[in-house]
């Protein structure tokens, strides 16, 4: 099989007689990879991504779905010599953090799935924060209304998905009946790479079970009285199903920290900031002044309290972030 079935798309001999590769997956220091070669297993070069012990990195350390610069061993390790530029990335901050670093979960993806199930983990704030970090990536985006089966009308939830969501598309769907897969089939195409990105419990691993028509993932029950599930995916991997679409399935996360997200919020809330511009003051706080679009649509109900709190959040933390991000360096530079 050729890397090219795995979505690569450039030369086939790169710099120094280099074979492009992906990584599938990663353990500590080493790395699965596929090349033109074959499967195998890897470790990056030291000094091609640190200029000296302790240094800043000179590039991005790889991950699951990077395509790589490799050195091809058909006898034992091989040695990845670059990380090749990303076409897609999805970052949070690192939970734990307090936002000074940015936490990799996804990358070279085509379709990024937001997963939230239909029973007590929907959350229409969850989503808005979810799609103004999927907008940044450059991907297509999707949001899917997982376990269609526990409801007897999925159309409320669509509807409030619909709201928020703007020209993101919506779908309602079940791993366990398969309804509402079919609407899947234009983005699960041969060397796609597809990304799964939700809570754990949410039925990530169902689903790719269900589209790769065959038992390729662990799945786990969810607690009943919470909806919580446990992480059945530990690790991102790779896969390959049988229609040729790639899947990166990713572990659940509980929390969603933004990081450099301002265009994506921009997206996620052109309809509150379409408002500013009716302002009667270029710099309005959308607080006492007069002839502010943004108290006027509150009041007529145009737009909902909930939406503007949680546009208003989300700037707030992201102006946090930057803050910190900037004390970080200075401190570093000094």
């Amino acid at each position: 099989m050729s890397v090219r079935d795995w979505g690569y798309d450039g030369p086939a001999v790169l710099d120094k007689g280099a074979l492009p590769a992906r990584v599938l997956g990663t353990w500590g220091d080493y790395y699965r990879v596929v090349c033109d070669e074959g499967e195998g297993i890897a470790r990056k070069k030291a000094s091609a991504y640190f200029a000296r012990e302790g240094a800043t990195l000179a590039q991005e350390i790889p991950t699951t779905g990077d395509y790589v610069a490799l050195r091809w061993n058909p006898h034992g390790e091989s040695r990845i010599l670059a990380t090749l530029p990303r076409t897609s990335k999805f970052e949070r901050a690192a939970v734990g953090s307090s936002g000074r670093r940015a936490q990799t979960i996804a990358v070279n993806f085509n379709t990024l799935f937001f997963l939230t199930s239909l029973n007590q983990n929907f959350s229409v704030r969850r989503l808005e924060r979810f799609l103004a970090l999927g907008r940044a990536t450059g991907a297509t985006v999707v949001t899917l209304l997982t376990k269609s089966d526990l409801t007897d009308d999925p159309r409320p939830f669509l509807a409030e998905a619909a709201a928020c969501a703007s020209d993101v598309p919506v779908f309602a769907i079940s791993a366990k009946t398969g309804a509402g897969l079919d609407r899947l089939a234009p983005y699960v195409q041969p060397r796609r790479t597809l990304a799964f990105i939700g809570s754990s419990g949410v039925g990530k691993s169902s689903l790719v079970n269900a589209l790769a028509g065959e038992e390729l993932m662990p799945t786990l029950e969810v607690r009943h009285w919470d909806a919580k599930g446990r992480h059945a995916t530990t690790e991102r991997e790779l896969i390959r199903i049988p229609s040729g679409a790639l899947v990166i399935d990713t572990p659940g996360m509980r929390e969603i920290g933004m990081w450099e997200a301002d265009a994506g919020i921009a997206d996620a809330f052109a309809d509150i900031e379409s408002l500013f511009a009716r302002c009667r003051f270029s710099d309005c706080r959308h607080d006492t002044e007069p002839g502010c679009a943004v108290k006027a649509a509150l009041a007529s109900g145009e737009l909902s309290g909930e939406r503007w709190t949680a546009y208003r959040r989300l700037k707030a933390e992201m102006a946090r972030e930057e803050t910190i991000r900037a004390e970080s360096s200075h401190r570093y530079r000094k």
